[in-house]
């Protein structure tokens, strides 16, 4: 009886084991938490007065020197607030997948095949296999 190439792959590839998908719930909660965390500490400095964020609560205008290094400092803060931003939607997708579809969890989404472990562990929100991801960079780059 001969089967499609999807229907092989489909075959060859289990759920992953309910132990390992609760290792990778705790891993993208506790990244979430990090990630919050750190969104608050941006949200404080974005909050602070001009003043209030050299310490000098004197009347005197500031230098335009130290104007033109807070501008700097807060468009830095900013960029970094925004990438964490990025990241904490990646990790929200992944415990949706997660929550929705267990037994999808780990499969590359574009050959379907298991994410490895090692690749899950360093990145928990991956959506495609090492020689996937591989690819789509090396399309990019050309």
């Amino acid at each position: 009886m001969a089967t499609t190439d999807g229907a092989t792959k489909t075959a060859k590839t289990k759920p992953m084991p309910k132990r390992q998908l609760q290792y990778f719930e705790k891993r993208l909660l506790e990244e979430r938490k990090r990630v919050l965390k750190e969104l608050g500490h941006y949200d404080e400095a974005f909050g602070a007065t001009s003043q209030e964020s050299d310490g000098d609560l004197s009347s005197y205008s500031f230098h335009m020197a130290d104007q033109g290094t807070d501008a700097m400092e807060r468009e830095k803060a900013f960029l970094f607030a925004s990438q964490e931003g990025r990241f904490l939607w990646h990790i929200d997708e992944a415990l949706r997948r997660l929550y929705r579809s267990p037994e999808t969890f780990g499969k590359c989404h574009n050959c379907g095949q298991d994410i490895a472990f090692e690749r899950l562990d360093a990145l928990p929100h991956a959506r495609f296999c090492i020689e996937c991801k591989q690819r789509e960079e090396d399309a990019k780059s050309k």
